[in-house]
């Protein structure tokens, strides 16, 4: 397949191209693609005519949003609405990621495709309207919620843990957020297996829709630490930090609020495509080890 995936440059981006495999993939930057640039988008997919689009651009910095409504709107509901529009224009197909951050964590057990979205802050009310409008405006596509992404590149939870315990002592970490960390490698290759078979059954509606990928054991903020430390520390990597002290969300203050309960059930994705996402500890390993090799 000729693939249009936007976002390039970021952790998910990247780890499609490095997939492609047999897929021809064309990743443009922001710089090269602007998705808030309606004209831009309908011409890029005018021009590149992919079989096609993958979505991987999105504004993330959860905190800033709340003071950069307009640009977080901009990319992560006007931009959405933009590439959808396009793709129903040219016939083709899109794939969306979206964010457990749609869910304001209230519930007791993991979230659905079928629960209702509560989003707490301008980040996640972006994702949940770019949702929407992807939903308005194409019939065939594929949102896909994620959560908690991590990789070797760009800026993640576990970058930021291994370099601050090379720095400090003592590492406080949030123990009341649960959810399930994502590779951004093993969220490719779901997106790289999903989109053929979809594709393969257009002109009938049961592969599109909504559906959620995370790996499996849900963990806290501070669990995830713990793990990405004890990994490094077995490799060899240099370790500084003697303790992970668990702190409550109200120990550290964010002008965003975040769900509680972050997790996703995946049992749709496992029925429809029989992908199972396989432990995230698996994948961190791997992460790691990649990150100590350069």
């Amino acid at each position: 397949m000729k693939l249009l995936v936007t976002g390039a440059g970021g952790q998910l981006a990247t780890e499609l191209v490095r997939q492609a495999g047999v897929h021809q993939i064309i990743a443009l930057a922001r710089t090269e693609l602007n998705i808030a640039d309606v004209a831009a988008v309908f011409k890029a997919v005018e021009n590149i005519a992919p079989d096609a689009v993958v979505n991987a651009a999105a504004y993330t910095a959860v905190d800033r949003a709340e003071s950069e409504a307009k640009i977080a709107f901009a990319t992560n509901r006007d931009g959405p609405a933009h590439l959808a529009t396009a793709c129903a224009a040219q016939g083709i197909p899109l794939v969306h990621v979206s964010t457990d951050y749609v869910f304001d964590g209230t519930k007791a057990g993991a979230y659905t495709e079928q629960d209702s979205v509560a989003p707490l802050g301008v980040y996640g009310l972006s994702k949940a309207e770019g949702e929407a409008a992807v939903r308005i405006a194409l019939p065939e596509h594929i949102i896909l919620r994620a959560s908690w992404i991590f990789s070797a590149h760009g800026n993640n939870f576990v970058k930021t843990m291994l370099r601050l315990a090379g720095e400090r002592d003592e590492l406080r970490v949030v123990a009341d957020q649960q959810g399930c960390p994502t590779a951004a490698g093993d969220l490719a290759a779901a997106i790289l297996a999903m989109l053929p078979v979809a594709v393969a059954h257009r002109g009938r509606g049961e592969r599109w829709g909504t559906y959620h990928f995370c790996q499996p054991e849900a963990t806290t903020w501070h669990g995830f630490a713990e793990a990405i430390i004890d990994l490094a520390r077995a490799a060899g990597s240099r370790v500084r930090v003697r303790s992970i002290v668990p702190i409550t969300t109200a120990d550290y203050p964010t002008p965003a609020r975040r769900p509680a309960n972050s997790v996703l059930d995946c049992a749709k994705l496992t029925s429809v495509f029989g992908i199972q996402p396989r432990p995230w500890r698996v994948s961190l390993h791997e992460v790691i080890q990649e990150l100590r090799s350069g």
